[in-house]
């Protein structure tokens, strides 16, 4: 295993993460001649969508599908093409200088860069829904994560809700694995085909169409699916029984483990911290990096690759990863002989093509990302929708004001769990929009580091003037 002190003081390029857009730039830079180190803090590499590609115990390829399999051409590409990939390496720090803060089994470094490529991808959206902190409520991507890493299949009455993509292809693994659903709760608003409609031409002739069909079919003729517009986990110590309501009636379903989704949105956290100008997507509902067509940030020197540029599935982050190397490549070794960079973006603009008909019909509920009442919005500081609310109605009029107010944001998460729920709370509360209202202020660390870690810092004369600037 790499050693925090077996890092070079500097590289030409440092990939943060190691998932589908990781794995190319940094097969593509280290091939051209750069001195190139990936970090991600997983055991393995691959990402959420290629998780465990390299050890995962699921040896029956046609459970987890051909797709995920994909992954371990991707893996082996960047293990023979000479780049340092380092595992179990936790970025906490990235500055507009391009000093990378990481931390390796409890001992910390500082690496200056010549470019780096963050490449942390999405997050799960939050699904706040009234008891959705019961022990035995989890989203869909952890129980996904279980089964890839560990082969592990829910067991007892399962009931899978909400919407998207991950939520139908985790009901076909787990069913494929032997699993079984009670029920799938279909959230998504039927009007959503209003907007998503226009856009079913391209889609047609994406690769998603026959894939996504083909997925429906297959659990539909297993699973009872139910179209339901309210949801609620109900227990005292652990999850109970999930309500929810069909038309006008209430029905209650006994549950053991109920998994949620509502799609995925840009992981910001390091790229907000380090500066990166973001602005607000309304098709897909969150923030996202201001980029160019090489994936350069407003930033000098920073890139942002696969989904953290916007969600676009793993096909199309690997192809984004290119194109930022690419951009890195000729920044540093432009003598370096490169593909031709017009073939990548037409493969590009073929995977991303569906997107537009997936983001209108996979468009959340307003009451699923907006709650009410007693809900919980912010899982660590166990904050309320009504307390978010309230304190918008008394004059707040954003995220980091908020914080303030009820420490919203302030907990180990950093925001991740809450953070797009408070800026669409109080736009909501004040009748403005979030892109006015805004995202919470990010400072390093984005992660929770220890004062050992920060003591344990090498301070060579380069790390001192970067500590000191």
């Amino acid at each position: 295993m790499t050693k925090a002190s077996d890092l070079n003081s500097s590289y030409d390029l440092v990939v943060i993460g190691g998932g589908p857009a990781g794995l190319a730039a940094a097969a593509m830079a280290a091939r051209a001649g750069l001195s190139t180190v990936l970090l991600d803090e997983n055991p393995g590499v691959g990402g959420q969508i290629y998780r465990a590609i390299t050890f995962s115990p699921v040896k029956d390829r046609a459970i987890l599908g051909e797709d995920y399999w994909a992954g371990a051409d991707l893996a082996a590409e960047a293990q023979a093409s000479g780049a340092l990939i380092v595992n179990g390496a936790t970025v906490w720090s990235l500055d507009p200088a391009r000093l990378v803060g990481v931390s390796i089994a409890g001992q910390a470094r500082l690496i200056q860069a010549g470019r780096v490529i963050i490449a942390t991808g999405s997050l799960e959206r939050p699904f706040p829904i009234p008891g959705w902190t019961l022990p035995g409520v989890m989203s869909a991507g952890g129980a996904q994560t279980a089964l890839k890493a560990q082969g592990l299949v829910p067991n007892g009455r399962t009931v899978l809700a909400g919407g998207g993509p991950l939520l139908w292809l985790l009901a076909a693994q787990i069913l494929r694995a032997g699993g079984k659903i009670d029920a799938i709760l279909d959230t998504m608003p039927r009007r959503n085909w209003l907007r998503a409609v226009a856009h079913l031409p391209d889609f047609v002739l994406s690769p998603y169409f026959a894939k996504g069909l083909k997925l429906l079919r297959e659990v539909r003729a297993k699973v009872r699916v139910i179209r339901t517009d309210r949801l609620e986990a109900v227990g005292d110590d652990r999850l109970r029984e999930v309500v929810f309501d069909v038309g006008d009636e209430e029905r209650r379903m006994p549950a053991d483990l109920l998994l949620l989704h509502q799609g995925v949105v840009p992981n910001v956290n390091l790229a907000m911290a380090a500066g990166l100008a973001h602005a607000w997507n309304d098709r897909q509902i969150c923030f996202e990096p201001v980029l160019d067509e090489w994936f350069t940030s407003s930033v000098p020197g920073i890139a942002v690759a696969g989904d953290g540029a916007g969600t676009a599935g793993g096909t199309a982050a690997v192809e984004r990863g290119r194109i930022a190397a690419i951009a890195a490549i000729r920044a540093l070794k432009p003598e370096a002989p490169l593909p031709d960079a017009q073939v990548i973006r037409q493969k590009l603009q073929r995977e991303e093509m569906g997107r537009p008909f997936l983001d209108w019909l996979n468009r959340p509920a307003d009451a699923f990302r907006q709650p009410e009442g007693e809900t919980i919005v912010c899982r660590c500081e166990e904050v309320t929708a009504k307390q978010v609310r309230d304190t918008a109605d008394l004059g707040c009029e954003g995220p980091n004001q908020m914080k303030s107010f009820l420490r919203c944001g302030m907990g180990p998460c950093q925001g991740r769990l809450c953070g797009l729920t408070v800026t669409e709370l109080i736009a909501a509360q004040r009748g403005t929009t979030a892109a006015d209202v805004g995202y919470y202020r990010l400072r390093p660390p984005v992660k929770p580091i220890t004062l050992a870690e920060l003591a344990s810092l090498p301070i060579a004369e380069a790390e001192r003037k970067a500590v000191e600037r």
